[in-house]
């Protein structure tokens, strides 16, 4: 007979789950806009994106092979550029998350005009903020964290109740932040469902706002913090 025990871990600070949903609910924004409106695709699926990619080689079909390998790449190029200013993966407060912030509100403001006049540019430049976004940090803890898809979220959730199953301790902390973040997402979906019939492609002005609050909410929290915790003479 197997004993259950008590999952000893520390909850996850607020700021870590505030944080990370917010940036999903920013995502799913973005990506329902891709799925409504040019070519109707996504653009933080690149399971999707891959499958669409090989179909249309399959077909023989150059320029939507070339459209979605721009848009992959986007997407890659916007991971290496986070890469480049963050310098680590793993989420600790204190590392330059408002400079890469910053750079994907301009992204996403750019991609409005290239959405609007048809330009493969707009899809790009959404990619890209989006690539930018999911490289911040992709781990906490050792518990994956993803901001713009969720395939890994599900296969944690999944995991942990096996586990559990098992015998092992519920992993809370990691389901809370799978199931919050999958939330997230969906909800950041409905509501881009409706700003996007409401305005179009001026709908993505409001993921690029959002994104400028949690920016500056991470910059006054970070401010807070290291007075907070600084000697005191």
């Amino acid at each position: 007979m197997t004993h259950r025990h008590a999952d000893t871990r520390p909850p996850l600070p607020r700021w870590v789950l505030l944080g990370t949903c917010a940036l999903a609910c920013i995502a799913g924004m973005v990506n329902v806009a891709g799925f409504l409106g040019f070519e109707h695709q996504g653009i933080t699926h690149l399971t999707g994106l891959s499958t669409l990619l090989g179909a249309a080689i399959g077909h023989g079909d150059a320029r939507a092979a070339l459209q979605l390998a721009g848009v992959i790449g986007a997407f890659v190029a916007g991971a290496m550029l986070s890469g480049l200013i963050v310098h680590d993966s793993d989420l600790k407060l204190g590392r330059r998350y408002g400079v890469v912030l910053a750079l994907e509100i301009v992204l996403l403001v750019l991609s409005v005009s290239g959405f609007k006049q048809g330009y493969i540019a707009g899809a790009l430049f959404a990619a890209a903020a989006c690539g930018l976004q999911n490289a911040l940090a992709t781990t906490y803890r050792g518990m994956l964290i993803r901001t713009t898809h969720v395939s890994g979220l599900f296969t944690d959730i999944g995991i942990a109740v096996g586990h559990a199953l098992r015998g092992r301790p519920w992993q809370v902390a990691r389901l809370q932040l799978a199931l919050l973040t999958i939330g997230a997402f969906v909800f950041g979906c409905v509501c881009g469902t409706w700003l996007f019939g409401w305005l179009s492609y001026d709908a993505l002005y409001v993921p690029a706002a959002w994104t400028g609050l949690v920016g500056i909410g991470y910059v006054l929290y970070r401010h807070h913090h290291i007075h907070r915790t600084a000697p005191h003479a």
